[in-house]
């Protein structure tokens, strides 16, 4: 497993505060949790304070245990632990996550990490020479139909070419991110077929039609009355009139078909043979 550290102590600011709308938030999530179990809050909390200030701090560790009655150490363990806090400085503007697992390594991912490479920096986790830029390889992001894909904020980009993301690049470069389209780069709708369906391929107008045919059917279907009823059954285990288990095995009613044969009463014979 990778250690994670915090950044060293040049990098840290002297003291962290949420804004007000985010105290206000922070508030109020820290009340759905039962007392005593508020700690519970500590993800979201450390994710809001990732979202304010773009990285976990230090001082925003401390501040998030002190607001949560919990020792450092358990916040810290936290933080550590997912990776989908930063505890180092990323881009002002954007920090880039290129997701390089299987599906998307063989859609070319490879070629989006050296488009990272060639214009932010050499090595993940580096800032490009203006503090606005960042990127890291990541693993799944949940997007492997649209391979290859990279994550910035919230939002994802998918359906990549090395092009397309230096054009995205560009737009977080002049402060247009923003205006960039997420999901997937090329003419679909989130995951369908390229190029268009194959199946479903029915007009808006049709499906709507036949809707509200089906709709006119149900309400005009008359049902019969069921005769769904208990079924009848001559077994002795399920006779009502049976109201205590029997001393030995329930004899079964001579006209059960699964009764078994009388047997021959010989005692007329023997007296005759006599």
């Amino acid at each position: 497993m990778s250690v994670r550290r915090l950044a060293e102590d040049q990098f840290q600011p002297a003291a962290f505060a949420f804004n007000q709308e985010n105290t206000a938030w922070a508030e109020k999530t820290i009340k759905k949790y039962p007392e005593g179990r508020q700690q519970s809050a500590i993800i979201p909390l450390m994710m809001r304070a990732q979202e304010q200030d773009g990285w976990v701090t230090k001082a925003a560790i401390e501040k998030i245990a002190d607001m949560l009655d919990m020792a450092y150490i358990r916040a810290l363990e936290v933080a550590t632990f997912y990776t989908q806090f930063q505890l180092h400085p990323v881009g002002s503007r954007a920090h880039i996550q290129v997701c390089g697992t299987t599906p998307c390594m063989l859609r070319g991912a490879e070629g989006l990490v050296k488009v990272c490479k060639s214009r932010i920096a050499d090595h993940a986790l580096e800032r490009n020479a203006e503090g606005t830029l960042s990127w890291e390889e990541v693993e799944c992001q949940g997007a492997c139909v649209n391979a290859p894909m990279v994550v910035i904020g919230k939002d994802t980009y998918e359906d990549l070419t090395p092009e397309r993301l230096e054009e995205i690049i560009d737009a977080f470069v002049a402060g247009k991110g923003s205006e960039v389209q997420t999901g997937p780069q090329i003419d679909r709708v989130f995951s369908a077929p390229e190029g268009g369906l194959t199946s479903l391929l029915d007009s808006p107008a049709t499906k709507t039609k036949k809707k509200a045919g089906a709709k006119v059917a149900a309400e005009t279907v008359v049902l019969p009355p069921s005769e769904a009823a208990k079924p009848v059954s001559s077994d002795a285990e399920t006779n009502p009139a049976l109201k205590s288990p029997a001393d030995g095995k329930t004899a079964l009613p001579a006209e059960h078909p699964k009764a078994a044969p009388a047997k021959e009463d010989n005692t007329a014979v023997g007296d005759k043979a006599e």
